[in-house]
């Protein structure tokens, strides 16, 4: 009888699209960290969303806004994603500026 656990990475599938999500992710944590340390106290703002925001929590709700945006798009347009992602960048934008 075979094990149905495997070892390794090899249950994921490994795409470049994969890799380069994971890429940009961790490049705007990076980021984030070098833009907390070359202008520190990036404190609590509030703005549109009602509640006091940091630089930390616009990014984290920029990425849960993106996923959001990207399952809405397949569901009523299907593929491409070009137009969720300009549509998620947009909001990226709006979310630093005002929330």
């Amino acid at each position: 009888m075979q094990p149905i656990v495997q070892s390794g990475l090899g249950w994921m599938a490994w795409t470049w699209q994969t890799a380069l999500f994971f890429g940009v992710i961790v490049l705007l944590l990076v980021l984030m960290g070098l833009w907390e340390w070359r202008s520190p106290g990036g404190g609590p703002r509030h703005g549109m969303l009602g509640l006091a925001t940091t630089r930390g929590d616009r990014l984290f709700i920029s990425l849960l806004s993106a996923g959001y945006v990207h399952l809405l798009w397949l569901a009523f347009f299907g593929v491409p994603l070009w137009g969720a992602s300009a549509l998620s960048l947009l909001l990226a934008w709006v979310l630093f500026r005002y929330a």
